[in-house]
């Protein structure tokens, strides 16, 4: 029943040791599959995760995503392995290349190619894992060596995904392709068939986890209003917005409440009863989707944690109910 129930986001940075607890432990007290999040420049992810474990609270959990210009690989598999053996709990390490600007703001310079950035470091992130000795020396990192072998939970490594030229990066050499705001007929029609392009020289792709936005009908609650409070920082993105548009969601970075608009009517951002919500996830199941992770960011950012927990809980129910368990 754990692989159907859906994972939980924590859609904000943490900015106190203690401020993932209580999102760990909803997980743990109401089953999910596994607690999220991604990047933070405030308490830095990887020591938030290991504060919970420290503190008793192991669930498994998943970054999506960390930003590769932040850590060498060798770094990364450390970090991802330290988790594993922290929690107890399988780890999805997932990553990102980061927006050019913010390349170049570490770096000097944009990676001249993105795609070639991503492979080779999961690659290597995934090479170090398995135990084995890397000799590489490319463009983006160097590195000729091996962790110290050690048992330890599963760690995937996964790597975010929004269009077919880094799903087919993902097909070859991850895990996991990890996808946010992705609508379930764009998953099935447009990334699978490109993951399995990439996976064409593996006996299997790699699994999809999408995040997606989701709030239950309430009495005062405006789903516009939500999907905007949610989604306005990725609605005024270029690469959001052209995904959504090969989506079929009219989406223009240069109008981000227009884009939320887009987002509530196609069924994009998940407005609805519990129930309606549970069953709105079941077509990312069907098209494809092996983990799907709640973003109740609208209401956290709105109404407040208690809400978004009270929205979160609600829909598990509803998915737990619905497939019998």
């Amino acid at each position: 029943m754990t692989a159907v129930l859906p994972s939980m986001l924590v859609p904000n940075m943490p900015d106190t040791p203690d401020a993932l607890r209580p999102y760990a432990e909803l997980v743990r007290d109401t089953g999910a599959r596994r607690l999220w999040t991604g990047q933070s420049l405030k308490v830095e992810t990887h020591q938030a995760f290991a504060h919970l474990a420290g503190a008793g609270i192991r669930v498994p959990v998943g970054t999506g995503v960390t930003l590769m210009p932040l850590r060498h690989p060798y770094e990364a598999a450390l970090q991802a392995r330290s988790l594993a053996l922290m929690t107890g709990r399988t780890v999805v390490a997932g990553y990102g290349v980061g927006a050019p600007a913010f390349v170049r703001s570490l770096n000097g310079r944009p990676y001249a190619s993105p795609r070639t950035m991503a492979a080779d470091y999961l690659r290597t992130v995934r090479s170090l894992l398995d135990g084995e000795i890397v000799d590489h020396a490319g463009d983006y990192h160097a590195l000729r060596g091996r962790l110290i072998p050690m048992d330890h939970p599963g760690v995937e490594v996964g790597v975010g995904v929004l269009r077919p030229n880094m799903a087919r990066t993902a097909g070859g050499v991850a895990d996991v392709a990890i996808t946010w705001m992705t609508p379930p007929g764009y998953v099935a029609d447009t990334l699978l068939p490109a993951l399995e392009e990439g996976a064409k020289d593996r006996d299997a792709r790699c699994r999809v986890a999408t995040v997606v936005h989701v709030a239950v009908e309430r009495g005062g609650r405006d789903p516009y209003v939500l999907a905007h409070t949610a989604a306005a920082g990725h609605l005024a993105a270029d690469h959001y917005t052209d995904m959504l548009r090969r989506a079929g969601v009219p989406a223009d970075p240069a109008d981000p409440r227009a884009g939320a608009v887009s987002l509530v009517d196609s069924g994009t951002y998940v407005f609805g009863s519990a129930d309606h919500i549970a069953a709105r996830l079941d077509e990312y199941r069907d098209a494809g989707v092996d983990e799907v992770v709640l973003n109740c960011g609208g209401v956290l950012f709105t109404e407040g944690r208690d809400a978004a927990f009270r929205d979160v809980g609600e829909i598990i129910e509803a998915v737990r109910r619905r497939h019998g368990g």
